[in-house]
């Protein structure tokens, strides 16, 4: 039998997440995949942090990496979200993002996936039991809602945070800063709460998932707990993951999540929903 020919996998964005996923690739870890391509801001130093690979990949534009590779990893800034998958749709490819909130500002994207031969692959990311989720929206659901803690330091900068005049630099007891739809979620904290977004995709929709956000200056991991109310079932699930040092509003959890998504892509036998 001859060798499957490798799955080619392109990373947009080099930071914390990005480079995370492509050592890991380079190093062997995923069989059956291989890293082509990566696109940073600043590509003379991008190529400098991938000098110690065994197998540089390229360091190309944007728009340029469904040229080149089956699978795109989006871990970049919400703003160039459109170009990556815009690109990625054209040349009927599979799109892996982390920028999932991104996906409710932009409902035609979704739409254009089956006339193009694309796909849009969603991690877990720093939720869990989204395969539940998918699981009793088979069925009638009556509520899911999602209540966010996480330190200040994680919610610095959120745009509904500055448009609301909200400090969380000086708290020092627990804070609610938000409490509305996924889809407003979205937009008040794109790089905070890409978690609503993916659960409100896997379940009953932006408009009826509940989101309510903390500022916690008691804790120090990004916590996650969801309530779910249905037919099937009733669930309470709670994660608390830790934030990496360089980047606090992302968990050390996402990056496996990553990985464990292009595992499912490649691997022949699947678990889970």
């Amino acid at each position: 039998m001859q060798d499957k020919t490798p799955t080619r996998l392109a990373i947009a964005g080099l930071g914390t997440i990005g480079l995370s996923v492509a050592r890991r690739i380079d190093a062997g870890e995923l069989p059956g995949m291989v890293l082509t391509a990566v696109s940073a801001r600043d590509r003379e130093a991008a190529a400098k942090r991938l000098s110690d690979f065994r197998s540089p990949p390229k360091v190309l534009a944007l728009g340029e990496l469904a040229e080149v590779a089956d699978v795109i990893v989006e871990c970049a800034p919400a703003a160039v979200f459109r170009e990556i998958a815009d690109s990625v749709i054209a040349e009927g490819k599979t799109l892996v993002p982390l920028s999932v909130g991104v996906l409710l500002k932009y409902p035609e994207v979704m739409e254009s996936l089956e006339e193009a031969g694309a796909k849009i692959v969603v991690p877990t990311g720093a939720l869990l039991g989204l395969d539940a989720v998918k699981a009793v929206a088979e069925g009638d659901v009556e509520s899911i809602r999602m209540t966010t803690r996480k330190p200040p330091a994680g919610l610095k900068g959120a745009p509904h945070l500055v448009q609301n005049d909200i400090d969380v630099e000086n708290i020092t007891e627990p804070v609610k800063v938000f409490s509305g739809n996924a889809r407003e979620a979205a937009i008040g904290f794109p790089a905070n709460v890409n978690v609503g977004a993916a659960l409100a995709l896997a379940g009953i929709g932006p408009e009826r998932t509940q989101v309510e956000i903390w500022a916690d200056p008691t804790i120090t991991r990004n916590t996650h707990s969801i309530a779910v109310e249905s037919d099937s079932s009733r669930l309470t699930m709670t994660i608390e993951n830790i934030p990496t040092p360089e980047n606090p509003p992302t968990g050390k959890i996402t990056a496996l999540s990553v990985m464990a998504t292009l595992r499912r892509l490649v691997s022949p036998m699947v678990v889970g929903t």
